[in-house]
């Protein structure tokens, strides 16, 4: 079926009884987690400019140590992370554009390529902001079409950045549904770089429209377990932290 972006304006979420419920039972199983299953979810992240490679060597070693999800790292030092977890499960993730999104189509999608053919295994990409401000859907179609399409066929993770803080509740929304259709493995809420992070309002909703099409990954200001589990009860599934180490600790005292 063909998108109709007109129809975005007027979109109501529906949810059934069953639906209601699988969600109370989701919020219960929280309850249950083990500390491996949430260091499996997050993503250990060090963004800054100034980052050395004894930064990297000890957000490498921080990550094998407790299981992390992944490293969330800019594409340039990918190789580097690559050969430093080498013998172990955690996932090197590459940023793309980012933290702005403010690149073209084939500046991204280049970028996307020499990062998975340095070893990443995830691409967390920021979209066109403006562009989803001015109303061009069909652009923002593209450029996630085009990413996700990359990540796709090389078989590598695809995470689509909102950066919630500078957008409308219905401009989430219109990302969202355009999510919902193309597929990526999971929409995320802000890059940790703008004017506020991730919240369990926007968590929710960016889920409920995408539902189990798409996965939701919460970043930005989560510096503590309290904090990390009200986005995880929101529906969020990865998140994406500098604090790791801390929220795991504060888990296992609780």
């Amino acid at each position: 079926m063909e998108y109709k972006f007109r129809d975005i304006n007027i979109y109501k979420i529906k949810m059934t009884e069953n639906d209601r419920q699988n969600q109370e039972d989701e919020k219960m199983n929280i309850n249950e987690i083990t500390r491996e299953q949430l260091a499996g979810m997050i993503d250990h992240t060090f963004l800054k400019a100034y980052a050395t490679k004894a930064d990297f060597e000890k957000l490498c070693g921080e990550a094998r140590e407790n299981g992390f999800a992944m490293v969330a790292i800019n594409s340039y030092p990918v190789k580097m992370c690559k050969e430093l977890l080498e013998g172990c499960k955690v996932h090197v993730g590459a940023a793309i554009s980012f933290p702005l999104g403010q690149t073209t189509i084939e500046t991204k999608a280049f970028e996307t390529e020499q990062a998975i053919k340095e070893g990443a295994d995830e691409i967390d990409y920021v979209l066109n902001i403006g562009k989803l401000k001015m109303g061009d859907d069909e652009y923002i179609k593209k450029e996630m079409e085009t990413i996700v399409g990359i990540c796709r066929k090389a078989g590598v993770l695809s995470k689509v950045i909102f950066e919630n803080c500078y957008l409308t509740k219905e401009e989430i929304k219109r990302a969202a549904l355009i999510a919902k259709e193309v597929k990526p493995d999971f929409i995320k809420t802000s890059t940790g770089f703008g004017t506020s992070g991730a919240t369990p309002e926007d968590v929710k909703l960016m889920k409920d429209i995408v539902g189990d099409e798409v996965k939701v990954k919460a970043a930005g200001g989560i510096r503590d377990w309290e904090t990390c589990k009200k986005m995880i009860d929101a529906g969020a599934e990865r998140i994406g932290t500098s604090n790791g180490v801390t929220i795991c600790e504060e888990f296992s005292r609780q």
